[in-house]
């Protein structure tokens, strides 16, 4: 492996500072926004009417909506460009978010769900598509680590701020899970013009690099293009047929289904233990943050290795063991213990395997395959918090949502051993 020269050591860095760190506060105003209904059904489901199973429903319907649209949206992308359709993205969403406020029952807030998610379609996938136009491939793993420690980060902050934001219940007429809906949604509003006039398309238009910098990375960037171009010829169409594809499709919907369905049911988990709400809120954010820095450096370990498969399909075998441990113990510690166990796993494969379908792809065919491979996967968004919902209709407890989403980790890593090659090289 070759020892990265000091130019190229100081254009990944100075790209990384300059892009990471404002990426990262965006998708954690997208999660936040995506997720802050777990909070809310504390006191919402009972508000509206809403059962166990209705929540699935409603919980789940949100990735029906990102399906349908994510990759015509990533294909706007390409065409508009990433600063103009992300600024678009983010405002909508924020506006529909705050919307879901006013829900008036069961349906209307089905509806809004499905309306939000129709609106941030395209903004994950997108974001993974704009870092393919700034970090070589074997940068990537580490990079997307950073991106996603929004992902964590947030489901702690967001778990702190919820649980202040519901204590507002009565203010103004309102109750907390009113406020959380718009305390939540608007921020990403001003996020979303901030983007309009702040992301830099390209290391064309980067007045913060020098000259030899922006020729350096361009012409590392064109050069892995045209590998790739020439190794895999791929086409708009002909990729969502893709077998290689729709394998990645199959692998991330598993990841989703898990990491959702807990993302989504795990303040009622805890509930179901006699915690109180600033007990659950606060406990909630745990996990997150231990994942959060077992990500980052289980990215830049499968960087350094490249041994992508081992590091995708271990991932996923640490969350099942979690699930499992969370399922069968007995008492809080050994359940919460599970389940900080199945977030550091949950959240380890992430930038594992967004490594790999932008490594078979480019241009617009980039923007498609990862497009679509989100969209498959999304729709686990769905399956984990319906089938959760179901399982807990059914029966008392979570014993056996929890066996399920173990389940699905073992199959995402068994599918990730057959698809990810054994020796790769990415870049």
């Amino acid at each position: 492996m070759n020892t990265p020269s000091e130019l190229e050591r100081r254009v990944v860095k100075k790209a990384m500072w300059r892009l990471i760190p404002f990426l990262v506060v965006l998708y954690i105003a997208a999660f936040i926004d995506r997720v802050n209904v777990g909070f809310a059904a504390l006191t919402m489901n009972h508000d509206l009417g809403i059962d166990p199973y209705t929540y699935g429903w409603a919980a789940g319907i949100f990735f029906l909506g990102y399906f349908v649209l994510e990759v015509p949206s990533n294909l706007m992308l390409v065409k508009f460009g990433a600063r103009t359709w992300l600024a678009r993205i983010m405002v909508s969403w924020g506006l529909i978010s705050a919307a879901c406020a006013f829900a008036q029952g069961a349906t209307s807030f089905m509806v809004l769900r499905f309306i939000l998610g129709a609106a941030e379609a395209g903004f994950f996938p997108g974001i993974i598509f704009f870092l393919t136009f700034w970090f070589p491939a074997r940068y990537r793993a580490r990079v997307v680590a950073l991106f996603m420690l929004a992902n964590p980060v947030a489901s702690g902050v967001g778990s702190i701020l919820s649980g202040l934001v519901l204590k507002m219940d009565g203010m103004a007429g309102l109750a907390g899970w009113q406020w959380l809906f718009i305390i939540e949604g608007m921020p990403s509003v001003v996020l979303g013009v901030v983007t309009y006039f702040k992301l830099v398309e390209g290391p064309s238009t980067a007045k913060w690099l020098a000259p030899e910098e922006r020729e350096w990375l361009e012409n590392e960037l064109n050069t892995e293009a045209a590998e790739r171009e020439k190794r895999h010829k791929p086409r708009i169409l002909s990729v969502l047929t893709d077998p290689r594809m729709i394998a990645f499709g199959l692998i991330y919907l598993l990841i989703v289904t898990v990491n959702n369905g807990l993302v989504l049911w795990q303040p009622q988990i805890l509930s179901s233990y006699g915690m109180s709400e600033t007990t659950v809120t606060l406990l909630n954010a745990l996990p997150f943050w231990i994942g959060a820095v077992a990500m980052v450096f289980w990215g830049r370990m499968a960087d350094k290795t490249r041994r992508y498969r081992a590091f995708l399909a271990g991932a996923c075998l640490i969350t099942c063991s979690g699930l499992v441990i969370a399922a069968l113990g007995h008492g809080q510690p050994v359940v919460f213990g599970g389940l900080v166990i199945a977030a550091i796993g949950g959240y380890c494969v992430l930038p594992v395997f967004w490594t790999q379908p932008g490594a078979y792809l480019t241009g617009a065919a980039a923007a498609a395959g990862i497009a679509f491979v989100n969209s498959v996967g999304n729709l686990g968004g769905f399956a984990g918090p319906y089938v959760l919902g179901y399982l807990r209709s059914v029966s008392p407890g979570f014993v056996g949502g929890l066996v399920f989403l173990a389940g699905c980790a073992v199959a995402a890593a068994l599918l990730g051993l057959i698809t990810v090659p054994r020796n790769q090289h990415t870049s």
